[in-house]
């Protein structure tokens, strides 16, 4: 799974061991999804030189976060990770500004899985200033503005990235299968792993031997209303992640598919 914890992984303690700003303290959901992101994430920040400061974790579909974000506030930690999505990661981003809990800069809210149309959804006023990471934005080059339009004029809203990831998949696989003239499966798959992925999504990608398909990811910033200059300008990239670093590394003696 992509670590998207990069933002986190920068901060560091300094040679005494106390604070320096840096640190990690999460807001986790209360099940399986949840726990493993937490636990993804925190492998990243510690082999990075990071701390995790602890972890409140809440019930599915949590209304409200204001006792989870007090202690996140009080753990003096730098970065708020939520390791939840969908309501839960609104609503507890929504519970964030209200608190003004990234005020003055002395922390951030970093969410580990939030897709723009949820940024849509919450609006600027909201949103800005949230850290995350995605694969894909609309806004990035020609080529994925190119295909979001087509999208847009279909739609009406901009790509998520979990739909333009979808598109780009089943293209490679056509294009895999017309490449062999076939589509038996083994043909199809070792062509389509023999191919690299360079496309509107997808940046410096492969499908790896244990049929993972990597590729490089984004940290970004949610704009502030008055960054944003038309509809849908919502992001800020703040660095790129190479996709040898943003994914978990193959397990030894994992299942091949």
């Amino acid at each position: 799974m992509p670590t998207s914890s990069k933002c986190a992984a920068r901060f560091r303690m300094d040679r005494r061991g106390r604070r320096s700003g840096a640190g990690l303290y999460f807001i986790t959901v209360d099940f399986a999804f949840g726990i493993g992101l937490e636990k993804t994430t925190t492998a990243v920040v510690q082999q990075q030189g990071g701390k995790v400061f602890g972890a409140v974790r809440h019930p599915l579909n949590t209304a409200d976060f204001s006792s989870y974000l007090v202690k996140a506030q009080a753990s003096g930690a730098k970065v708020i990770a939520l390791a939840d999505s969908g309501a839960d990661t609104v609503n507890a981003i929504k519970g964030a500004s209200e608190f003004g809990l990234a005020d003055g800069g002395k922390q951030h809210v970093a969410s580990l899985l939030t897709f723009i149309s949820d940024v849509h959804g919450m609006g600027l006023a909201q949103a800005g200033g949230l850290m995350l990471t995605t694969p894909f934005y609309w806004d990035a080059d020609d080529a994925s503005r190119s295909f979001s339009k087509r999208f847009s004029d279909k739609t009406k809203k901009m790509p998520t990235m979990v739909q333009a990831g979808m598109y780009s998949a089943v293209t490679h696989y056509l294009q895999s299968v017309a490449a062999t003239g076939t589509d038996d499966t083994a043909t199809v798959m070792s062509k389509m792993k023999s191919t690299p992925i360079n496309d509107f999504f997808a940046h410096n990608g492969h499908i790896r031997a244990d049929g993972l398909a990597v590729h490089d990811m984004y940290l970004m910033q949610v704009k502030t209303p008055g960054e944003s200059r038309r509809p849908w300008d919502y992001y800020k990239k703040i660095s790129t992640v190479p996709a040898s670093d943003a994914f978990s590394p193959e397990k030894p003696g994992a299942c091949k598919m």
